[in-house]
């Protein structure tokens, strides 16, 4: 019997923004039988806490976590999550969540309006 994986769903708004990563600590993110690639989507969120929270939960009891949204051509798509973190940021709460994405999919390169934002998502000083 397989656990039910837990999964975080986007119920309005456009689809995600998925941006590329080459930070050496992502690599063992991205080991496994099939070949992915690790990207990073900033997403708004009323409870960002509860939502790292219910992650942490799946992957102590051994389950996947999955985002789940609709695309832009309106079918349901979802990615395996891989990390999670919650930031209190000044237009409200942000999670920040590592998927893995298929080779074939194409991150898209979202640099915001704000070329500013360099933060270091680990929240190390290296």
């Amino acid at each position: 019997m397989n656990p039910q994986p837990e999964k975080i769903t986007i119920i309005e708004g456009p689809p995600p923004t998925f941006e590329a990563l080459s930070q050496e600590w992502l690599l063992g993110l991205a080991e496994g039988a099939i070949p992915y690639r690790t990207a990073l989507t900033r997403l708004r969120t009323f409870n960002g806490p509860a939502l790292v929270e219910r992650c942490y939960r799946a992957w102590k009891n051994r389950r996947p976590a999955f985002l789940e949204y609709s695309s832009a051509e309106g079918q349901v798509d979802r990615v395996l999550i891989l990390a999670a973190r919650h930031l209190e940021l000044e237009e409200g709460q942000a999670l920040w969540l590592w998927v893995r994405l298929p080779l074939e999919a194409e991150p898209q390169m979202d640099w915001g309006e704000d070329s500013s934002d360099t933060e270091d998502p680990t929240g190390s000083d290296s």
